[in-house]
């Protein structure tokens, strides 16, 4: 264990005084690493190719009728991409770990919650971590087993608890109170050999270290004052969670997550180590292996700047050995669960240039993405920058001198900009504006504002120029639909 703390030690002081790596990484302008130049980790090699994917796909769309007048919007998810970082995650921690370690990779379903990409990266080996009944009939609607299957919440229901009990999910138990109710639910529970605990589930406790927080305040879990898990540096805390262990045999895991987009690299194992030294004390104390599994979460953050992987899972799990060595020693199963990191640079949001104006002398192109697909960065724009490819009215790259321009979306407030002051070949009516890296919370998770529609989503392969195949992930979102969700069918129950 001392060693491990050392390392974090030595990880803390690397954050304190690495501002600019850390700015960097924080707002994922990161310039990338060593291992982050392409290669196998990834980085500009694959980011071109993607570039090249996605340019096909753009134009193929227009040509296939996916885009048009009377479409202006879809959503474009590339399947080679999302299979090749499901393989990086993979290869990543299969390079620092002993044969025969157990690792579940759990993608975070909130990140993109379609249920034909759950079910693709459940057939790249990637389980499902889930935080509401929604995500979790998502994932079972996806083929994702059980036992490949993690909950996480801070609000868990005794009918969600129940539910996972039944089915044998994974729980991560949030606090005192959730733990007691997961004590009445086993104490109810049919009898099982001697032994055995009453459900096939795995339970852990999630813990948060107080590591502090990073560059985006709202995806920092792990402040003095995080919602999330108990809280290790409260007076009295860290010993109660040691008790907990100690008075429950079946409590095998610790589940910790420091945050995710905004979250230095540093930072992020500084709170994996403080979860491994607690690991430590209780086995320790023990007098056994108990705590066999340790959850380390997810978070790595995205490079929103340009089309390169940085940093890679690669770097991220090599810092993580060399931070918290006996966490990699074969001793411990891991879980992880990244989300943005495994969908984000694989998704782009195509939208029609429907008017080519001017306001104060800078050009505004009127488009159909905004506020609806984009929310995050409609509200908070600097935290979440989108970059903006232009295309032609057949689908091609969009030539010609960068002139600043806002991008703007189609609802009816002032803020709706998908991007302020960006420089492109000039946007004209016809053209299309592609909001590039949206694969992760942006069109999955749609904000109605004016009763604008879902647009339409297709995954594409793309084999080679005029080679790309779609397939429909989730149609559009028809009028009646808007109607039926809106309480069409209850007209008059507010004057009857």
């Amino acid at each position: 264990m001392g060693t491990g703390m050392e390392k974090a030690e030595h990880a803390e002081e690397t954050e304190k005084t690495a501002h600019a790596e850390e700015a960097r990484e924080a707002v994922a302008h990161d310039e990338g690493g060593p291992g982050d130049e392409g290669g196998p980790d990834g980085g500009t090699g694959a980011g071109a190719g993607r570039a090249a994917r996605r340019e096909a796909a753009v134009r193929a769309a227009v040509e296939q009728g996916l885009l048009g007048p009377g479409r202006p919007l879809v959503a474009l998810l590339d399947v080679t991409g999302i299979r090749e970082s499901a393989a990086e995650l993979r290869a990543a921690f299969a390079a620092v770990t002993p044969p025969g370690t157990p690792v579940l990779h759990a993608f975070a379903v909130k990140a993109t919650p379609l249920v034909p990409v759950l079910r693709l990266l459940h057939t790249e080996g990637i389980g499902a971590e889930v935080a509401s009944p929604g995500e979790l009939a998502l994932a079972r609607a996806a083929g994702v087993p059980p036992e490949r299957t993690v909950l996480d919440s801070p609000a868990k229901t005794p009918a969600e608890l129940r539910e996972a009990l039944s089915l044998g999910i994974a729980v991560n138990a949030d606090n005192p109170q959730e733990l007691a109710r997961i004590d009445a639910l086993l104490a109810d529970a049919p009898a099982r050999p001697a032994g055995l605990t009453p459900s096939r589930s795995s339970f852990g406790l999630r813990v948060n270290p107080q590591v502090g927080g990073g560059a985006i305040e709202a995806l920092s879990t792990a402040t003095a004052t995080s919602k999330f898990g108990v809280a290790l540096r409260d007076e009295g805390a860290r010993e109660w969670v040691v008790r907990a262990c100690l008075d429950r045999p079946w409590l095998t895991r610790l589940h910790a997550h420091t945050g995710s987009q905004g979250i230095a690299l540093p930072l992020m194992a500084r709170g994996v180590a403080e979860a491994y030294a607690l690991a430590e004390e209780i086995n320790r104390r023990a007098g056994r292996r108990q705590i066999d599994t340790v959850d380390i979460g997810g978070g790595l953050p995205v490079d929103f700047a340009s089309d390169a992987t940085s940093p890679t899972y690669a770097r991220y799990a090599r810092l993580l050995k060399e931070t918290v060595p006996g966490l990699f020693d074969g001793r411990y199963g891991l879980v992880t669960e990244f989300g943005r990191s495994l969908l984000a640079k694989h998704g782009t949001v195509v939208a029609r240039v429907e008017y080519a104006k001017s306001a104060g002398g800078r050009p505004v192109a009127v488009t159909h993405a905004g506020v609806q697909v984009a929310t995050r960065t409609v509200y908070a724009p600097t935290a979440w920058p989108l970059r903006i490819a232009a295309y032609d009215a057949e689908g091609s790259p969009k030539e010609g001198p960068a002139v600043v321009q806002d991008v703007a979306g189609p609802a009816c407030f002032a803020g709706d900009l998908l991007a302020r002051g960006q420089a492109l070949p000039l946007l004209e009516q016809g053209d299309y504006a592609a909001a590039l890296d949206t694969g992760a919370y942006f069109f999955a998770h749609h904000y109605a504002y004016n009763s604008l529609p879902r647009p339409a989503v297709h995954g594409f392969t793309a084999d080679g120029p005029g080679r790309v195949t779609f397939a429909l992930v989730r149609p559009a979102q028809s009028l009646e639909e808007i109607v039926a969700e809106s309480g069409g069918a209850h007209a008059d129950a507010l004057i009857s």
